[in-house]
């Protein structure tokens, strides 16, 4: 994303101030997160001073959920009132470039903000997510009500997908890559949905009796760091989640930011070493890339925390570690980028990573907040949006 522009000159009173200011945090906050950002840097970047911001807003909570409402705004105006699936398609698409933020904004910084106001924001996704819905069902009528709630929350993940990447395409180009993920998502053959449920027994009672230490003080901080955001949690809430005295956490661990890295580093790995066994036992590329679909959705289901934590916590790592689990991430997708270019050998590098990050941002979201838990229906829409979204302008 850009870099917040000049601000205008001290003691001037623009009139559009308001907006000036949350287009600034939304910069910042994207960049930075929501804990590296002071609102003392918001209203430097705006050019005011902090009184002058706090005339607008109360404090950084505010300003967020003000933040994620304006960019679920213009969704909510689309999808209220659907006359012509094609026009209406075509408009979210460029909503989604339009608010490009909107994703990481969501996903990544609104766990910072008090339960009544994440509840503001998920009644406004809820209106959202029933308006794309309705969508699916102009797009589809043989669709069920179940199913066409399952593809509406998929279609919103596809539409914020571009959050989470920078990749770049003329804009023409890019809206209709959008638009055409969104129609594939809807046309595609109806399909029954297998309830499954949303949260599985607590994993710590299962192996306490036979894990080491380490391995329990992991478990821990995965579930600690997900449920309640690595700022929130001490070493005394993870020794204590774990059975284990508060200081006794120090023999294997040096700090909180060594347990994060160590438990981003665990998920890490384990993915290495799932992308290995499929592309040592898979020749056939498409059928590689079901094959880590299926993998990968199913360690995503089974340890959502691990994903909330990869998704919104990264941040708080040390520049230098920092950058290490960032260069894991690009090179694990840069080996389904691959996978996918082979596959399509019509496809540029550029509109498969799109292709690919869009179908792994709809397994994240289904796997951390999704309402429906069904790995055969995931799969079937993730594999269609890669290999058989339909791809002009090359």
């Amino acid at each position: 994303m850009a870099e917040v522009g000049n601000p205008p000159a001290r003691n001037t009173r623009p009139r559009n101030r308001r907006s000036m200011i949350t287009s600034a945090a939304a910069d910042l906050f994207y960049r930075r997160g929501y804990d590296g950002v002071a609102m003392s840097d918001i209203a430097e970047a705006v050019g005011v001073g902090s009184s002058a911001l706090y005339r607008h807003f109360k404090g950084k909570q505010e300003l967020l959920t003000q933040l994620v409402l304006d960019h679920l705004q213009p969704f909510t105006e689309i999808t209220g009132e659907i006359d012509d699936a094609e026009e209406t398609v075509g408009r979210l698409a460029a909503a989604s470039l339009d608010h490009r933020q909107l994703g990481v904004l969501w996903q990544r910084e609104s766990r910072h903000l008090p339960a009544e106001m994440r509840e503001t924001l998920r009644d406004e996704l809820r209106g959202v997510a029933s308006g794309l819905a309705a969508l699916v069902r102009a797009l589809n009528p043989g669709v069920s009500e179940a199913d066409a709630r399952f593809r509406a929350w998929c279609t919103f993940s596809v539409l914020t997908s571009p959050s989470y990447h920078q990749v770049e395409l003329p804009r023409r180009d890019f809206e209709q890559l959008l638009r055409d993920m969104v129609v594939v998502i809807g046309t595609q053959p109806p399909q029954e949905l297998v309830a499954r449920p949303t949260a599985g027994p607590d994993q710590l009672s299962l192996f306490t009796g036979r894990a080491s230490r380490r391995r329990l003080l992991l478990a821990a901080a995965t579930r600690l760091f997900s449920d309640a955001g690595y700022s929130k949690v001490t070493t005394e809430d993870v020794g204590a989640a774990a059975g284990i005295a508060g200081p006794s956490l120090y023999n294997y661990f040096a700090s909180k930011q060594e347990l994060l890295s160590a438990v981003i580093t665990r998920g890490n790995s384990w993915l290495e070493v799932e992308l290995e066994r499929t592309l040592a036992s898979t020749a056939d590329p498409a059928e590689a890339l079901r094959d880590l679909l299926r993998s990968y959705i199913g360690f995503a289901f089974d340890h959502g925390g691990f994903i909330d934590i990869l998704v919104s916590e990264v941040n708080h790592l040390p520049d230098g570690e920092r950058h290490r689990a960032r260069q894991t991430q690009h090179a694990y997708v840069a080996e389904w980028v691959g996978l996918l270019c082979e596959a399509r050998p019509a496809v540029d590098e550029v509109r498969s990573r799109i292709l690919v990050q869009a179908a792994l941002t709809a397994a994240n979201d289904m796997a951390r907040t999704g309402p429906v838990r069904d790995h055969r229906a995931l799969r079937r829409l993730g594999s269609a949006l890669m290999l058989e979204t339909p791809v002009t302008g090359l």
